[in-house]
């Protein structure tokens, strides 16, 4: 690893540990020539996802969409930052585990909306809305019944 200070192209790596989310590793360092130190993240490099839109149309993945998407469901609701940040990682995790190079908006909808049904029926509510286009009053009110048949199926 180059130095960062005089440019040397050697260092020695003092301490490794992993971050506190498991993700990387943090390396102290030691460059050989002026004697100073510096730090740097390895992380496993993630294969290029594409999605595959409505339109056919096709674009990187980008995790702050589904983010942005379960953050205005969650408007006002008593969901914390960390439950976000978890559904969100555990969507992108499912999504690069399924070893496909494209994957739809569709797929990717209804891990967030499996998800945001654990955690909040409201959030889900409202994601589900927005993503499924319920237009009318009649559609929306079929996907509350669905949920509240799904409901005392489970109370049984």
């Amino acid at each position: 690893m180059k130095c960062q200070f005089c440019n040397c192209p050697d260092s020695r790596v003092i301490d490794s540990r992993p971050t506190e989310e498991g993700a990387s590793i943090r390396r102290r360092r030691e460059c050989v020539n002026c004697g100073r130190r510096f730090t740097t993240y390895e992380k496993v490099e993630m294969p290029q996802l594409l999605v595959i839109k409505k339109d056919n149309t096709r674009e990187l993945f980008d995790p702050q969409k589904i983010r942005n998407g379960i953050i205005q469901a969650c408007h006002k609701r008593p969901v914390s930052a960390a439950d976000i940040e978890r559904i969100v990682g555990s969507v992108e995790q499912m999504a690069y585990n399924s070893l496909q190079e494209e994957i739809t908006t569709r797929q990717i909808g209804e891990m967030v909306m499996a998800s945001l049904r654990q955690l909040d029926e409201v959030a889900y509510v409202r994601f589900a809305s927005v993503y499924r286009q319920f237009t009318d009053i009649p559609t929306f009110m079929r996907e509350l019944r669905h949920m509240l048949d799904e409901n005392d199926k489970e109370k049984m």
